[in-house]
């Protein structure tokens, strides 16, 4: 498996995405920004659906999943959840059924058609219950495990410590990738959005394994700092003891709150960034993680000091029509 961390071999994994993702320099962005070196880590490109960055927890998921004899894999998220498609699709193809535990208003919603579509079930919540989501989950799969029916529950995002063996292993892929560049184009800092929680503390604890100290800015899109920056470094932790692999290093990692006017709406600036990175780049952004994630590249790619930057593209399925045409006329 390309990106291997120690420790992770001996976790059970199901394969679904295409590996390594490429990582390549944005010239034309650098351009028209007259910056340093921005370097892009594809995961948009990772061959599996629309999943983008989630196919990487779902495969150590859905290994845990068939391994323990699970029939039925419980999840949920909102409307616009890229992890309850990934997940109903990676369960239909890991032979499993998939129940959603589904908050607000699922009609028309394009994840949601996506999962209904994979043969997931779609349980509404009813109301803007997402705090209460994952004990509804764990309950649903501990009914079902009691009426015979082996369930295997997952939290929001795949933010547990397994999930995060995924970005654990995506840290030693991108050692790999980074030691073959030049050195005045290796990233001073790698920035990626934060929502569960789940990527950046396997970020973290891959890092520490494999022994590579730059500095992570984490772009939290749905939480307060106080709350996500602790559950990011329990995560980690959690992750580490399962891989047997050293301590993350908390201070290794900066979060920024971008919830700005709120969850899934970008700011005119981070539209206006999107659209720049669609007209020289053609890459597509959504306005829930990636517009705001790359905002922040941005920020910091035009900082004192300036650059290189490494942006995590995390892809997944793109509303990002209302992203690039909000505020043009």
């Amino acid at each position: 498996m390309s990106g291997a961390v120690p420790g992770s071999a001996a976790l059970p994994r199901f394969p679904l995405a295409v590996l390594p993702t490429p990582l390549v320099r944005a010239h034309r962005l650098e351009a028209a920004l007259g910056s340093g070196p921005l370097l892009v880590k594809r995961d948009d490109l990772i061959g599996f659906g629309v999943a983008g960055n989630k196919t990487r927890p779902l495969e150590y998921l859905m290994g845990a999943a068939r391994a323990q004899g699970a029939e039925v894999l419980i999840t949920g998220g909102g409307p616009g959840s890229n992890f309850c498609a990934a997940a109903a699709q990676a369960a239909r193809v890991a032979g499993l059924e998939c129940e959603l535990m589904v908050w607000g208003d699922p009609a028309g919603a394009p994840n949601l058609v996506l999962a209904a579509a994979a043969g997931a079930r779609l349980v509404p919540t009813g109301g803007d219950v997402r705090e209460a989501v994952d004990e509804m989950v764990a309950a649903r799969a501990a009914e079902l495990t009691a009426a015979g029916r082996r369930a295997f529950a997952v939290p929001r995002g795949g933010s547990t410590g397994l999930g995060a063996v995924g970005f654990a292993a995506a840290a030693a892929e991108l050692a790999t990738q980074l030691a073959g560049l030049d050195p005045a184009e290796r990233p001073a800092l790698i920035v990626l959005p934060v929502g569960s929680g789940g990527s950046s503390a396997g970020l973290l604890a891959g890092l520490a394994a494999v022994g590579l100290d730059t500095p992570v800015l984490g772009v939290s899109v749905s939480r307060p700092l106080a709350e996500i920056g602790p559950h990011v470094c329990e995560l980690a932790r959690e992750c580490a003891q399962l891989l047997g692999t050293p301590e993350p290093r908390p201070e290794q990692l900066e979060l920024i709150d971008a919830r700005g006017p709120g969850f899934g709406v970008a700011s005119e600036v981070e539209r206006e960034r999107a659209r720049l990175v669609l007209h020289t780049e053609g890459l597509l952004l959504d306005e829930t993680y990636g517009a705001e994630a790359l905002s922040a590249a941005v920020d910091r790619l035009l900082g004192d000091p300036p650059g290189p930057v490494l942006w995590w593209h995390t892809g997944g399925l793109v509303p990002a029509i209302s992203t690039i045409t909000k505020g043009t006329r």
